[in-house]
């Protein structure tokens, strides 16, 4: 198994040679679809990049997953826009539909033999879903992507705004002891403290698309925390201070 240094050192290889041919060609140069992980090493070596100017983006402006876009419209001379396309999912009959999950849209789409890289985040509202992918593989999957599960399915390119507005967060009130980082996860997603901290050790909860290691950090207003496995949120800040010397907290929680 590879160390998380040289996965690192292998990723910023790569992430540099599309920059230096975008600096040395004058040309646009993207990356495939990042995780939050890799973006948060990108990050990390961003002193490496300052040659280049970059723009970063996913489709949509709370995207989880994001490509790189390297060079500039005002010094390359033209603008290009971002390879991604969004490709609307809906059951052929939703009378016989099933209620499918993250996990069940992925694995189909995986299944065809598709890196990850090439495709976004999936949205998924009531019995229809939205995918994000690289257009250069927007024709392959509407083609050979039939069955998701026991559900026979139909797709269509649609434009990316229409997923956004499909995709509302949900707004809520929380009440919580403390405004640690830990704390305020658990609380929003109905877990033990223990729970929580664990998710910290293991590397899986991000603060501005960037791992967030201090369990005991306290969050600023307006910060999207993404927790692997659990979803992600926005916290909007303190609503109020109760008598007792708690705090009720608004976030929006993105299903």
């Amino acid at each position: 198994m590879k160390s998380k240094d040289k996965e690192a050192k292998e990723l910023i290889k790569r992430l540099l040679d599309l920059a230096n041919k975008s600096y040395k060609q004058n040309m646009f140069t993207f990356t495939d679809f990042l995780s939050e992980g890799e973006l948060s090493t990108f990050y990390e070596y961003k002193d490496s990049f300052r040659f280049i100017k970059y723009k970063i983006f996913g489709g949509y402006e709370e995207a989880e997953r994001n490509i790189i876009r390297y060079g500039n419209g005002e010094e390359l001379g033209y603008e290009e826009e971002f390879p991604i396309s969004c490709i609307m999912i809906n059951p052929l009959l939703d009378k016989f539909s099933e209620q499918l999950s993250h996990r069940d849209y992925l694995g189909a789409i995986m299944n065809l033999g598709i890196e990850r890289g090439k495709t976004g985040d999936i949205l998924i509202k009531d019995k229809a879903a939205y995918l994000f992918c690289k257009s250069e593989m927007k024709d392959f999957i509407i083609d050979n992507l039939y069955k998701i599960k026991h559900t026979s399915i139909k797709l269509a390119e649609t434009d990316c705004s229409a997923a956004t507005g499909e995709s509302r967060p949900e707004s809520k009130e929380i009440l919580v002891a403390s405004l640690r980082a830990d704390i305020i996860i658990s609380s929003v997603y109905n877990r033990s403290r223990n729970q929580s901290i664990l998710l910290f050790r293991e590397h899986k909860v991000f603060v501005n698309g960037r791992l967030y290691e201090n369990n005991s950090g306290v969050l600023k207003e307006n910060d999207m925390v993404s927790v692997r496995g659990w979803g992600r949120f926005r916290y909007k800040g303190i609503s109020r201070n109760t008598a007792k010397g708690k705090y009720r907290i608004e976030v929006l929680i993105y299903r």
